[in-house]
């Protein structure tokens, strides 16, 4: 295997026979790098043959599930990387187009301890990436990733014989039969399904169709130029046209999917979107009637109502707070064995007898009806109305480079530490505790809190502020506390929206 180089240029012959592989697209959990400018097709075929060599190195059986998201270069990424695969000595299974959840369904469908799914998810055109695990249903976290980053940065891959390569034909009917054979709704419930030309687009409308709902496609058609928006049910872009489709049609409600469809945003039946770990909440009070003292995870960036909600502690319910990122919350759900984990980007992961234990936007759906279903008499809304009241901002990303980004919140984490050390406050309101799992989440004595953290997959920082008192104090955290604190550190930039 040639050493890869991070100094190539397209349009010139070192381009073409060189691997090109920047060390910033190794994530925490998965990899992404902007394609051609961080990486080319030979670096792809790279980390195709790192992955085939780290799964000999553990002694996993050599055999995987590949496919690929709705890109316009994403089948070229995919053939780069099974060329790796193959030089490596895995079997692989390619079930062609898919959604990143259809492809980890495929590890248990077709025996295969490994995947590896090529998609940039959310991310923006110019964006690729792989979803990476040998071990169903968990993905990759930092350990495997650091190793895969070694063995591809170092070109240590090795060749070896027995590649093969098997077509799945008919592969997505059997992901609709299984996401679908849970839920067969007994009360008409109007859906609108928006997937932003994305991904899922080609599964989630006909899959809430067999579910029982009446469905009303909202930008349904594939199209990667992604015209609108990017299919990112967290962003507001993409919320703000699910509201307004839901009060053009009356419909009861809108289920969002981002571009691998391994996310589900949910807007009510008034237009007002629910975040995910308000969903979560209502889920876990909802199905902890069902399965007492069941055990739920969160992230670190979800609604400190989970601490203190009457109906959980009445159903015996336990809830664990744990670092935020789709490989962390997946494994923590699978190492307690809890019954459910929820994310507040949306990924829901729900173990027997719900899901499988990795996280699928439709299988959250199907829940969200589900949960419906099980109350005939009320409204999104009114499920929303009966949790405590809170007062959580949306997601907001200012930009800081890749290489910078952990030094400056590593910053942030002392300047918060040595604040509350020396018994200091936050808007007159005494810090109380200072959770560093994952960054910094600052809680206040009266239940509020603010969190900055690094995004795992993206050049930036991470803030999410809660309040207990109103919306205007919760402004006030990001406005007057977070938002200039973060201002003194000049790594700092734009964000991507505010509230």
């Amino acid at each position: 295997m040639l050493k890869p180089r991070q100094d190539l240029r397209p349009n010139t012959p070192e381009y073409e026979t060189v691997p090109l592989v920047k060390p910033t697209g190794f994530r925490e959990y998965d990899a992404r790098w902007v394609l051609e400018k961080e990486i080319n097709l030979l670096g792809i075929q790279a980390l195709g043959l790192a992955l085939a060599t780290y799964v000999h190195e553990t002694g996993v059986r050599p055999r995987i599930v590949t496919g690929h998201d709705f890109r316009s270069y994403s089948l070229s990424v995919k053939q780069a990387l099974i060329l790796g695969l193959l030089e490596g000595g895995m079997e692989v299974l390619d079930i062609g187009l898919a959604l990143s959840p259809m492809a980890y369904f495929g590890q248990f469908a077709l025996d295969a301890p490994c995947v590896a799914m090529v998609t940039a998810s959310h991310n923006e055109n110019g964006w690729t990436g792989v979803k990476m695990g040998a071990q169903a249903p968990l993905t990759f976290g930092p350990d495997e990733m650091g190793r895969l980053k070694e063995i591809v940065l170092g070109g240590l891959g090795v060749a070896r014989p027995g590649g093969r390569l098997e077509r799945v034909d008919g592969f997505r009917e059997r992901y609709l039969e299984e996401v679908t054979a849970g839920v067969k709704l007994s009360r008409p419930l109007k859906v609108v399904c928006a997937t932003g030309n994305g991904t899922a687009g080609a599964f989630a409308p006909e899959a809430l169709r067999r579910m029982g709902a009446e469905v009303i496609e909202m930008d349904a058609e594939l199209d990667f130029t992604f015209p609108k928006y990017n299919p990112n049910p967290e962003d507001h872009a993409m919320l703000s046209q699910m509201a307004a489709r839901v009060k053009e049609t009356g419909a009861d409600l809108a289920l969002g999917f981002d571009g691998d469809g391994d996310r589900c945003g949910v807007v009510d039946e008034t237009g007002e979107e629910i975040f995910a770990d308000k969903i979560g909440l209502m889920l876990a009070r909802d199905l902890s009637v069902l399965h007492p003292d069941a055990t739920f995870v969160v992230d670190v960036k979800s609604t400190g109502l989970y601490k203190t909600d009457e109906v959980l502690k009445a159903n015996g319910a336990s809830v664990v707070y744990w670092k935020t990122g789709h490989s962390y919350i997946k494994r923590k759900t699978a190492e307690l064995g809890a019954l459910a984990g929820f994310e507040k980007s949306g990924h829901f992961f729900f173990n027997a007898p719900i899901g499988r234990g990795y996280d699928d936007g439709l299988v959250a759906a199907g829940a969200v009806l589900a949960m419906l279903d099980r109350n005939p008499g009320k409204s999104l809304s009114q499920l929303k109305a009966a949790l405590p009241q809170a007062f959580t901002s949306l997601t907001m990303s200012p930009h800081c480079d890749d290489e910078l980004k952990y030094d400056v919140l590593a910053k942030v984490v002392k300047e918060y530490e040595d604040l509350a050390a020396s018994g200091g406050s936050i808007l007159g309101r005494k810090i109380v505790e200072v959770i560093t799992v994952n960054g910094a989440r600052v809680h206040l004595e009266d239940g509020s809190w603010v969190l900055v953290r690094a995004s795992s997959n993206k050049p930036e920082l991470v803030v999410v502020v809660e309040s207990q008192v109103s919306e205007a104090d919760m402004r006030a955290l990001f406005r007057e506390e977070v938002k200039p604190r973060l201002a003194a550190h000049p790594e700092v930039g734009g964000y991507n929206q505010e509230i």
